[in-house]
């Protein structure tokens, strides 16, 4: 693959979850990871973790075939392409619902172990003057756009 479209996430930081690619809210972050995991420029970040899985699984595509179809130099239009026609049929309404699900969801409604872990991560890495309102917003403020 092209470490063209590979971010340096030694440097640099994949994008936002709410980002979208596809439709998808998560999908533009695992494939920054993806890519640069194959580009070998990941850094601390790890292609196929929760987060990524949880997209994947939604999209009913394993993380090897995402990978080695990203692997291709795939732009984003064409992973996007892709998508649609290897993952699961969803309605607009399923995607929509799926993804405000993620979107919007607070610490609280997340599983008991998420919840502890981010209890320590929060009060860790995340600035004392910042409010966590949603789970993206650990994301988004530990990475500067928040």
């Amino acid at each position: 693959m092209s470490s063209i479209n590979a971010p340096d996430l030694n440097t640099g930081f994949p994008r936002s979850p709410r980002e979208t690619i596809g439709g998808y809210v998560v999908a533009a972050r695992t494939l920054d990871k993806c890519r640069a995991e194959i580009a070998g420029t990941a850094g601390e970040y790890h292609y196929d973790c929760p987060l990524d899985q949880m997209f994947l699984e939604f999209v009913g595509i394993s993380s090897s075939d995402f990978k080695e179809f990203v692997a291709t130099g795939a732009d984003d239009e064409a992973v996007a392409k892709w998508l649609s026609e290897n993952g699961k049929q969803h309605s607009k309404e399923e995607i929509v619902l799926w993804n405000n699900d993620l979107r919007y969801k607070r610490i609280s409604e997340m599983p008991t172990n998420l919840q502890v872990f981010l209890e320590d991560y929060i009060a860790e890495f995340i600035p004392k003057d910042k409010v966590v309102y949603h789970w993206f917003d650990v994301y988004d403020y530990e990475e500067g756009r928040l």
